[in-house]
C-alpha cells in the first residue's frame, strides 16, 4: 500500500498513485506559470501562497474524478489550475477578514504587505482563473460562476449571521456548503465533466464533492480548537479570537441553552468577551478542548464524511472509486 495527496489518501493501484502525482506535479506548474505577471511585485504576491505548498484538495479531488473519464484529457490539468486559483484567491480575502496574521505556516499576504494587496492579488487571481476556464468551454464557465456566486452568497450569510428563529448550526451548515462544499463539488464535476465521463457519473462525483467538502471545513473547525498548528497551518484559535462562531462554540451554546452545566454558561460568556486579550484567549481554547462541544462537532464532521461514502455506491468499483472513500477515512484521522 502507497499513500498520494495531503491527507494520506491509501491508493493501492500503483498505475493511479503514478497518474495522481504526475497530474499534481502539471498542477503546481500550471499555478506558478499562472500566477506569474509582467509586474514582479505582483508575481511576488500572487505566488506568495503557491510557494507555501498548501493541501491541494481540491485539485487532488479532481484528478480522482478525471479517473472516471478520459485522465489524459486536455482540460483536466487547466480545470485543476482554475480551482486551486480560485481557492487561493478566496483566502487573500478570507485572511483580511479575520484581520489572519498565519495562512500555510507563513505571513498571510495582509499582515506581510497589508489589506489593499491581499484584496487585489485576490483579484488578480480571479482574473487569471477566468481567463483559464474561458478556454474550457462555455459549461465549465456556467459551473465556474456559479460556484462563484456560491462563495460569495455563503460568505455574506456567514457575515450577516443566522435569520431571528434560524438554528445556528443549520445556518452555519448552509454557510459550509457555499463557502467551501460549493468549489469542491466543482472540483468533482470538473473533473468528471473534462474527461468526458457520463453525465450521472458527473452528477454523482459533484454531490460528492459537495459533502466531503463540508466534513473537511467542519474537520477544520474541530482543528481551529483542538491542533497545535501544526496540521492546519493557522494560528491556534484564529476563528475562535476574531469572534467567528465556528462548530465547537455552536454546539457548546447549543448545549448550554438546552439546560447544560453551569460551567458551560460561564465558558459561553467568557467566549462573548473580548478575546484579544492573550491569557482570556488561552482559557478559552482550554476550556473549549475538555469540553463535550468538542467531541459533538467532531461528531458532526463524520456524518457528513459517511454521507459523502454512500453517495459514492453508484460509481464503478476501483481504484479510483476506493481512493475517493479514503478521503471520507482521512475525516476521522484529521479529526482524531
Amino acid at each position: 500500500m502507497t499513500v498520494v495527496g495531503p491527507f494520506g489518501v491509501s491508493v493501492r493501484d500503483q498505475a493511479l498513485e503514478a497518474d495522481v502525482q504526475a497530474g499534481l506535479a502539471a498542477v503546481e506548474a500550471g499555478l506558478i506559470e499562472a500566477t506569474k505577471s509582467d509586474v514582479p511585485f505582483i508575481t511576488e504576491t500572487a505566488q506568495h501562497l503557491v510557494r507555501a505548498g498548501g493541501k491541494r484538495f481540491r485539485p487532488l479531488l479532481l484528478l480522482l474524478a478525471a479517473q472516471f473519464g478520459d485522465r489524459d484529457a486536455p482540460g483536466v490539468v487547466p480545470a485543476a489550475v482554475v480551482v486551486e486559483l480560485t481557492h487561493l484567491a478566496t483566502l487573500y480575502h478570507d485572511d483580511i477578514m479575520d484581520e489572519a496574521e498565519v495562512r500555510r505556516g507563513v505571513p498571510s499576504a495582509n499582515a506581510r504587505w497589508n489589506n489593499s494587496v491581499a484584496v487585489l492579488t485576490g483579484d488578480f487571481l480571479f482574473s487569471r482563473a477566468s481567463t483559464i476556464v474561458a478556454d474550457l468551454g462555455t459549461e465549465a464557465v456556467r459551473i465556474q460562476a456559479e460556484a462563484f456566486e456560491r462563495l460569495v452568497t455563503g460568505q455574506i450569510q456567514e457575515t450577516a449571521g443566522p435569520r431571528e428563529g434560524e438554528d445556528p448550526i443549520a445556518h452555519h451548515f448552509e454557510v459550509i456548503s457555499g463557502k467551501t462544499g460549493s468549489l469542491i463539488a466543482v472540483a468533482g464535476r470538473m473533473g468528471g465533466l473534462m474527461s468526458g465521463a457520463p453525465e450521472p457519473v458527473v452528477n454523482v462525483l459533484a454531490q460528492y464533492g459537495e459533502r466531503i467538502g463540508v466534513a473537511f471545513q467542519l474537520a477544520d473547525d474541530v482543528l481551529d480548537i483542538a491542533s497545535d498548528g501544526q496540521e492546519s497551518g493557522k494560528t491556534p484559535g484564529t476563528d475562535l479570537r476574531e469572534g467567528v462562531a465556528t462548530l465547537p462554540v455552536l454546539r457548546l451554546r447549543e448545549m448550554a441553552a438546552k439546560g447544560g452545566a453551569p460551567e458551560d454558561a460561564a465558558l459561553c460568556a467568557l467566549l462573548e468577551g473580548d478575546l484579544t486579550d492573550e491569557a482570556r484567549h488561552a482559557e478559552a481554547l482550554a476550556g473549549l478542548r475538555a469540553h463535550p462541544a468538542l467531541r459533538a462537532a467532531r461528531q458532526d464532521a463524520l456524518v457528513f464524511a459517511e454521507e459523502a461514502r454512500r453517495t459514492l455506491a453508484p460509481l464503478p468499483e476501483g481504484p479510483a472509486k476506493e481512493a475517493l472513500a479514503g478521503l471520507c477515512d482521512a475525516v476521522a484521522d484529521r479529526t482524531a
